[in-house]
């Protein structure tokens, strides 16, 4: 009979320590330091205690951490293309050296983990980034969570888990390596495919499962992700409800779903290959490779940041040594005459294909109309339908930005008015001086407290849309990334974000200044002041631009409402 394959190194890793060991932890930790694991730091323990990472027993250390990077392998030879240290503050870093107990804790504070340190390094975060993501550019999220939200010191060393982290949703998808090991076994699956994915799926992806399972005389694991994905994608409650729903279209114990707590990096073919090694951890055979798998698209210029099948020739170079198939993706389209799915390399000449793109389903989304059967199954798309209803029953978060003076309160005010004309939703004014007084008062004027004070204002706006209701914001923003920041959460928060630019010129602003403050600046009695002695970075990426100059507010007013009845947020 034919057994499992083995995992990554020949042996899996299971990091959690005994009863009596796990109390000796809990006592003696009182006393060493601690550090609270960021998101993508519970991800990595999560999967390096289970053996999902095998064959690592803790945080890479700087021979791993620099081999790594430039051979796509650990020190001693074995394959591991993604780099796993432990980022921490310098402030941190200096109540620790070698030898080192380290106390790993959730948000909660409850213990994890216990890290024995054995090095401290300082990385070259820019070497790191061409190394593992061939490109310094921050529109890589990749990139951009390592230059900007990465601390400046790893360190490296094993670690002894305490406890799980706590999951209260989906509990009985949530299988370790180990466990889904034993039900592969126990049900005789030697052969299994893997799916990666982070979307969710619809019936091209059923076709397209569903073939490469029954090509292989394999079975099948529909394993998503739900850590960290691509920002902006749809989480992870209403993509396992999607799941869910399409499991039932496969015969009977050819398929099994299970969750997988990975924090994606976007690295492309780097990634896809990692992505192969936990998938044999788990004991799967095969794992299905798509057009640029595991890639973050492409940049604001239109160039793809990967080669769209470097990660299939990528896993082609290693298949041999490390014992997982490579199935290409075949881009499956429907054949409208046939009624049935196809690969698209298949499709006799002249025949009339079928496809709706993402941008297609979200606008049919946006306005209510129907998702055609031969797209999705029927079940998949009520759920989408009830986590994404039409714009104008959804949440908003109106985000006004200008400099001091511009106008911008005002004409927030007037749309304030008109929104609670049209009725329906609830509405918040979130000005940035009321703001300043009720929310965050304790805060100076340093880039530090405005960042602070206006992913305040993100967070609270974000949870009034969650709620259905309608949050108008008014601060100055001068950031272009604290920006981004709030509608990031308000896309996962499932409220829209539109961003009004008060483009009045510095010249008007300072004409307008009845407190004085610009001439304060000017003169150096105000320090940080936007505009003066302290950038104002105008965005790109602004919905509506307006400009208080030579209108009136209730005209500039006009301009946001008719942007919001046309792309349908409000009634026409």
């Amino acid at each position: 009979m034919s057994e499992l394959i083995g995992p990554h190194g020949g042996k899996l890793c299971d990091l959690y320590v005994d009863a009596n060991r796990r109390k000796e932890i809990n006592e003696a930790s009182r006393d060493w330091p601690s550090w609270t694991l960021t998101e993508r730091q519970l991800c990595d323990l999560e999967l390096l205690a289970n053996g999902a990472f095998s064959p690592l027993t803790g945080f890479v250390k700087q021979a791993d951490y620099e081999s790594i990077c430039a051979k796509m392998r650990l020190a001693d030879g074995t394959l591991w293309p993604m780099p796993i240290p432990l980022d921490v503050t310098q402030d941190v870093a200096d109540t620790l050296s070698a030898g080192s107990m380290l106390a790993l804790r959730d948000m909660e504070g409850l213990l994890l983990a216990v890290l024995h340190v054995e090095e401290l390094y300082t990385p070259d975060r820019h070497a790191e980034a061409e190394a593992v993501f061939g490109t310094k550019n921050t529109e890589h999220p990749g990139v951009d969570y390592l230059f900007n939200k990465t601390n400046p010191v790893y360190l490296g060393g094993r670690i002894e888990a305490v406890n799980p982290p706590a999951h209260h949703d989906y509990r009985s998808l949530r299988s370790t390596p180990k466990k889904l090991r034993a039900e592969f076994a126990e049900r005789g699956w030697t052969k299994v495919v893997a799916f990666q994915t982070r979307n969710p799926m619809h019936r091209a992806h059923f076709e397209l499962t569903y073939r490469a399972a029954e090509e292989q005389q394999a079975k099948l694991l529909v394993h998503p992700v739900v850590g960290q994905t691509k920002p902006g994608d749809i989480g992870h409650y209403v993509r396992v409800r999607c799941y869910r729903k399409i499991m039932g279209h496969y015969p009977e114990g050819t398929a099994q779903l299970s969750l997988l707590p990975l924090a994606m990096r976007l690295g492309g073919p780097r990634e896809a290959l990692w992505h192969a090694i936990i998938r044999k951890n788990f004991g799967c055979t095969h794992l299905i490779v798509g057009r640029d798998h595991a890639g973050p698209g492409s940049d604001s210029s239109g160039k793809p940041f990967y080669d769209p099948y470097g990660a299939q020739q990528l896993l082609r170079e290693h298949e041999k040594e490390l014992g997982v198939s490579m199935v290409p993706f075949q881009l499956m389209v429907y054949l409208e005459k046939k009624a049935c799915y196809m690969p698209i390399d298949e499709v006799p000449e002249g025949e009339k294909t079928l496809q709706i793109s993402g941008t297609e389903l979200r606008r049919r989304l946006n306005t209510g109309e129907a998702i055609p059967d031969w797209f999705t199954f029927p079940d998949v798309a009520e759920e989408l339908q009830i986590a994404y209803p039409p714009l104008h029953k959804r949440g908003l978060v109106l985000f006004f930005t200008g400099l001091s003076g511009s106008g911008k309160s005002t004409v927030a005010n007037v749309v304030v008015s008109r929104l609670q004309e049209y009725g329906g939703r609830s509405v918040m004014l979130l000005d940035g001086d009321v703001v300043r007084t009720n929310l965050s008062s304790e805060l100076g004027f340093s880039k530090e407290h405005r960042d602070i004070n206006i992913r305040r204002i993100g967070y609270v706006a974000s949870e009034v849309g969650r709620a259905g209701g309608i949050a108008v914001c008014a601060p100055i923003a001068p950031y272009d990334a604290t920006r981004k920041h709030g509608r990031i959460l308000a896309g996962q928060a499932g409220a829209s974000f539109v961003l009004v630019h008060v483009a009045t010129s510095l010249e008007e602003c300072e004409r307008r200044d009845r407190k004085g403050l610009y001439a304060k600046a000017r003169a150096g009695i105000i320090k940080e002041f936007t505009g003066i002695s302290d950038p104002y970075e105008a965005p790109t990426d602004a919905e509506v631009t307006i400009t208080t100059e030579g209108e009136t507010p209730e005209e500039s007013a006009d301009k946001v409402m008719a942007y919001l009845r046309e792309v349908g947020i409000l009634p026409r």
